[in-house]
């Protein structure tokens, strides 16, 4: 793992990768990374893989003279992400003076929550997989930060890209009409606006679009006002947790048996809680995406110590959540190199205009925002009870 900047960054990355091969730590000073994620309910099976993700690379990372720990706090109530219970923990995590930097949160609404008390700590947090827009870009992003550095860093490509890439998926396989349900949080309503936009700027047609908050659990009437409009297509805009495979349950036992597609709020596996598990039998030509690599570099050596570790295959944001923890390491070890490391060196390091990281995803940088460089959407869909790799598409490159 390397850290590079065309700016002269290189000299002070190559004295901190010179002090991590000296050894293990050593003691010393104890350096915390917080991982803040919902992890129990049906919100575990999404985000689990990323705190797995980030805690291995944690486990493998030294630095000569200190002592790097772990600090997991879970926000999700009833099962699924809470937005007031992610900002309390990230004032937790902003309080304990060990913390240097966190990993998360993994959905915007917490995200949108989480940054306004991170950023006025001056506290770095990369998030695995939030995708909403507005949580980096434009003056909704500033409005957060309130006028404040960047300090608010991400793997996953926004939501501007994510909506869009579905849409054209669904549009390439013949799909003209399309009902969207969104569940009214940021991340759901976001995509399904995203998703919308371009399908009918393909030439598709919305037949119709309700809204359902994460409270409801009864679709019958919605899958109804869906079915009446015969589309030959439907978008769900949100996550597991808030309905997903319930809805597509509903439609399947309605009769309307058109497919599926979804963002990376249903791309949560097939295990308990997921939207496979929820969905069961109905979840058959159910489509989604990522918003991250597909084809990582070395991707058998990280599953092969992933399973080892854990006992299970990689998720779909495992990956992201051990290359949050990889930058954040690395800015660590920038920051001792340049001779002090608190929250600000760190903050400063990671979003360096210029730095590339060597990542298990592959080369990341930020931009101006702290949105990454890699604008890669991989595509999935359900086969014989699990999800499969079908296409990755590198918007970068466009």
């Amino acid at each position: 793992m390397k850290v590079f900047n065309k700016k002269g960054f290189a000299a002070l990355a190559a004295v901190a990768i010179l002090a991590a091969a000296c050894g293990g730590s050593t003691g010393g000073k104890t350096l915390t990374i917080g991982i803040s994620l919902p992890l129990s309910g049906s919100a575990l099976a999404s985000a689990g893989p990323a705190q797995n993700g980030a805690e291995l690379a944690v486990s493998e990372a030294t630095i000569d003279g200190y002592t790097l720990a772990v600090k997991v706090l879970d926000h999700a109530v009833n099962g699924a992400h809470d937005p007031a219970q992610a900002a309390a923990d990230m004032t937790t995590l902003v309080g304990d003076e060990t913390v240097v930097a966190v990993v998360g949160p993994f959905n915007s609404g917490s995200a949108k929550a989480q940054i306004p008390v991170s950023s006025e700590a001056g506290l770095l947090q990369c998030s695995p997989s939030n995708t909403n827009p507005d949580l980096t870009k434009g003056d909704a992003g500033a409005a957060l930060r309130a006028g404040r550095p960047v300090n608010y860093i991400r793997v996953a490509t926004t939501d501007d890209i994510q909506g869009p890439a579905v849409a054209a998926y669904a549009f390439s396989q013949g799909k003209k009409s399309v009902f969207i349900v969104d569940d009214t949080e940021v991340y759901g309503k976001g995509i399904a606006d995203a998703f919308a936009a371009k399908f009918v700027e393909l030439g598709g047609t919305v037949v119709g679009r309700e809204a359902a908050d994460k409270t409801v659990t009864d679709f019958s009437a919605i899958v109804a006002k869906a079915a009446a409009t015969n589309p030959d297509s439907f978008f769900y805009g949100g996550v597991t947790s808030s309905g997903a495979g319930l809805v597509r349950k509903a439609m399947i036992q309605a009769g309307l048996n058109v497919p599926y597609y979804g963002g990376d709020g249903i791309q949560d596996g097939n295990g308990d809680g997921s939207y496979i598990a929820v969905a069961g039998d109905a979840s058959a030509d159910s489509y989604s995406s990522v918003a991250a690599i597909h084809d990582i570099p070395a991707a058998a050596d990280f599953a092969a110590k992933y399973k080892a570790k854990f006992g299970e295959d990689p998720g779909s944001y495992s990956a992201s959540g051990y290359a949050c923890a990889q930058i954040i390491i690395e800015a660590i070890k920038a920051a001792i190199a340049g001779g002090e490391v608190t929250r600000e060196t760190v903050r400063a390091a990671a979003v360096m205009a210029g730095a590339t990281y060597d990542t298990v995803l592959g080369p990341v940088g930020f931009d101006e925002n702290g949105d990454t460089t890699q604008k890669i959407i991989s595509l999935y869909k359900v086969e014989n009870g699990d999800w499969v790799f079908d296409a990755q598409i590198d918007y970068a490159a466009q």
